[in-house]
Order: structure tokens, then sequence, then C-alpha cells
């Protein structure tokens, strides 16, 4: 981040130097999607873009948009697509995307839900596993055994995290 002779934060050559880096690394929105989808991958996005000096968080301030999510952020600042929040984001999965959800018994979606609630609060880091059974609400559902086995088992668990992110952020 820059500053002016004030002390202010000098946001367009930011933005414009954010713009030049996205657009580098992902040649289109449909590129960083691809990747940004997979929360193995989307690390690696942020590992690239910290290469650059570039911190999403950081972006989102400068920006003015500290509830955008992530990706609608990158792609606001390097195409000019409209900038949605987590929560819309989050809102919009649960109309185009009931399944996601409807598949599991009442006790499973209860735990999707309060990780996508999660997400809403505080971004796509929130949904990372086990980390995010270990904070309220999910903590109040039982230990990570416990709730794992409303999913039939942690690798059911976890394929249906691994599914409510790519679904967060399909086209």
């Amino acid at each position: 981040m820059e500053l002016d002779p004030e002390g202010r934060l000098v946001t367009r050559r930011v933005l414009d130097r954010t713009r030049d880096v996205v657009r580098t690394l992902y040649a289109t929105p449909a590129a960083l999607r691809t990747v940004w989808g997979l929360p193995d991958k989307r690390l690696i996005v942020a590992e690239a873009l910290a290469a650059h000096g570039l911190d999403v968080k950081e972006l989102a301030e400068a920006a003015g948009q500290p509830d955008a999510d992530p990706f609608d952020l990158l792609c606001h600042v390097a195409w000019d697509a409209p900038p949605r929040t987590r929560r819309e984001r989050a809102e919009e999965l649960k109309r185009r995307k009931p399944a996601v959800f409807d598949r599991f018994g009442g006790e499973a979606r209860a735990v999707l839900d309060a990780l996508l609630d999660r997400y809403e609060i505080g971004g796509p880091d929130e949904l990372r596993l086990p980390e995010a059974l270990k904070i309220k609400p999910l903590s109040a559902m039982g230990n990570p055994l416990e709730i794992a086995s409303r999913f039939g088992g942690p690798e059911g668990l976890r394929q249906a995290v691994i599914e409510l992110q790519e679904q967060l952020y399909a086209a």
C-alpha cells in the first residue's frame, strides 16, 4: 500500500497494480474461477498474489469493499465485474443449488448451513477443515468426528464441503 505526502492511502495506484497482476496470472475471470472454486488451488492463488505483494484483505479495504467475496473483488478490480458480497453469493447458492443441501439429512444440513453462515462473516477461509469445526457454532455440534459422522465419516464431510465451495463459485 502506498501513502500520499499527507499519509492517505493512494487507492487508485494500488488497484491498478492489482488489476495488472491478476490479469497477468489469469487471462480471464473463467480462468481464475477454475482454480478459485477448489480449496487447495485457492491457496495457490493467494500465494501467487502474495508473491507480488498483494493481499486480498488489504485490497478489500483499499477498494472500500470489506464485505465483498474475495473472488468477486478480484474480478471487479481486474475485469470491472460487479462486486458481490459474501452474503449475496451464499443466498444465490441456496436459491440456485438447493440440492447441495437437500441431499443430506437435517443434522448434516445444519452443519452446511453453519459453514455457509461462517463464510458470510469471514469469507472462504472459514470453510477450511478441520479448523472450521472448532469454531462456534460448529464446535457446539460436537467434536470433528461426531460432526463428520453426520456425513458418513470424514471423507463424506470433506467431499460435501468441497462440493459446497465448488458450487459457491460455479458460473
